[in-house]
């Protein structure tokens, strides 16, 4: 999880890869009104994001009811989003991404094609609710390269439980 340009994408592929796991990008599920409103440069309302959410829940327990394990890339920047994602959902566990403001326009600004223009990096911003120690998140600094982040993050994964 984290704000548009944190490197979602790219670091759940490569845990996804490195894991044997599943890979979705939340993106591939917004509606085309979801998409055409960001595209415009608007922020999307809880109302826009709720049946999202419950499609995103949808894909995490399908994955899970057919043995399966996943890697979801997905914003989730609020803590009611978050729990709609975890909620009785044992064993889903929650990466943040984490890095500064600069770092993260600075980046957007170099990527093409994307629907989140940068514009909307402040609203996102200010939307996020960084998770807290009771959602027991691992929480990771965008600093490094994705290789390393997700060798952090498999290290944390492998001391909570098994991974293989």
């Amino acid at each position: 999880m984290g704000v548009s340009g944190s490197g979602k994408t790219l670091v759940a592929t490569l845990l996804a890869e490195r894991l044997r796991s599943e890979f979705a990008d939340a993106d591939a599920f917004h509606s085309t009104a979801s998409l055409r409103k960001l595209r415009s440069g608007n922020a999307l309302t809880d109302g826009d994001r709720g049946p999202w959410l419950r499609a995103l829940a949808s894909w995490i327990d399908t994955v899970r009811g057919e043995g399966r394990r996943g890697v979801l890339a997905c914003s989730a920047l609020k803590r009611s989003y978050r729990e709609t994602l975890t909620a009785g959902r044992d064993g889903v566990r929650l990466v943040y991404l984490k890095g500064d403001a600069e770092l993260i326009s600075r980046r957007m600004k170099q990527r093409h094609g994307h629907f989140m223009p940068s514009a909307l990096l402040q609203s996102q911003l200010d939307t996020l609710e960084e998770p807290q120690a009771d959602e027991n998140p691992i929480v990771v600094s965008i600093d490094a390269d994705p290789g390393a982040i997700v060798a952090e993050i498999i290290a944390n994964l492998a001391k909570r439980a098994p991974l293989f």
